[in-house]
């Protein structure tokens, strides 16, 4: 006969006839184990403070988790988590890749444990790994700083296919600045498809940040229908850019960085790359361009695991990274 692992209500009654002080052999005999497991049982699963049903069911389900564990890395998936996590996917894009592909489930806490055991033995593979570190958020003083903005409208007023996500075309931008506010990073985010672009600038000079946006988003005109900025005074030439590109301006309210909330979070992710204690003055088009097109080509779980570049192509059939030129610089 198979053996059956312990359920849960039976580790419930191991505990309480043990504090009514019933002998093992007894406890057995009535679950119809033998003596042999429940000794098991006790022996792996007794905490500081003796049998408690709960903490022994959640024990002997970790260990059991950690048994399937090291079963399901092969070498050839440990080969494919390896090659991802080189090129800086998190352990969850990595998990959820995998399953897309039909490769294998794994949970994300699987490839975390597989990257500590590389690191114990000398390996590198942490180093691929993103810090949760709180992302810098630039100021602008008081608030007659921020009235220099001509004819902006806000947020509020964007249309709801826009706010919903309904298509492609509706961008996210802001700046990212250099350590002593030496250089700068110009960045755009379409909402829909999470692709991302962003452009060196040697400061946040208004006529140099609304070039690089003209610049950056003229090979994609066509999927450029919004706009929506903070109120850096880097954007005062917003009108010069939506005339260009033909698409409206929006601007969030003042330090409500939510209502631009996937521009904020990509920042952070470009931080991996260009962390807040570098200047950027020096900083080349193509260091940017491998960054960004890394970020572009990870898989997104809001995306079902497929990349930015994967959803925008599917969506419009073009391809961003042929277009925007990044395939031939990288």
């Amino acid at each position: 006969m198979a053996f059956k692992h312990l359920s849960s209500e039976e580790r419930h009654y191991i505990e309480i006839e043990l504090k009514n002080g019933i002998s093992q052999n007894k406890i057995a005999e009535k679950l119809g184990r033998s003596q042999s497991s429940l000794s098991r049982e006790l022996a792996r699963n007794k905490g500081l403070r003796g049998y408690r049903h709960q903490q022994a069911h959640r024990m002997a389900r970790q260990r059991h988790q950690e048994k399937n564990k090291a079963v399901k890395l092969t070498e050839d998936i440990k080969r494919q988590i390896t090659n991802y996590i080189r090129l800086d996917w998190s352990p969850e894009q990595v998990a959820g890749r995998l399953q897309k592909d039909g490769e294998i489930k794994l949970h994300h806490e699987t490839i975390y444990q597989f990257i500590a055991n590389d690191k114990r033995n000398e390996g590198t593979l942490y180093k691929h790994l993103r810090h949760q570190k709180k992302t810098y958020r630039k100021r602008y003083g008081s608030a007659h700083n921020r009235t220099g903005i001509p004819n902006q409208v806000g947020i509020e007023e964007r249309p709801a296919v826009a706010n919903n996500r309904e298509r492609v075309g509706d961008w996210e931008a802001d700046t990212i600045i250099g350590k002593n506010h030496k250089g700068a990073i110009a960045t755009l985010d379409e909402r829909k498809t999470k692709l991302r672009l962003a452009v060196p600038l040697p400061g946040k000079k208004a006529k140099a940040v609304k070039q690089a946006m003209i610049d950056a988003l003229m090979p994609l005109k066509k999927f450029v229908k919004t706009i929506t900025y903070d109120n850096g005074k880097e954007f005062v030439q917003h009108e010069e850019v939506a005339k260009a590109l033909k698409c409206d301006s929006y601007f969030a309210a003042p330090y409500h960085s939510w209502e631009r909330g996937q521009n904020e979070n990509a920042n952070g992710l470009l931080r991996q790359y260009f962390p807040k204690s570098m200047e950027l003055n020096n900083v080349t088009e193509k260091e940017v361009i491998k960054a960004v097109d890394k970020l572009n080509s990870r898989p997104r779980k809001c995306l079902g695991y497929r990349t930015p570049y994967e959803v925008f192509k599917e969506l419009t059939g073009v391809d961003a990274r042929e277009v925007m030129g990044y395939a031939f610089i990288t």
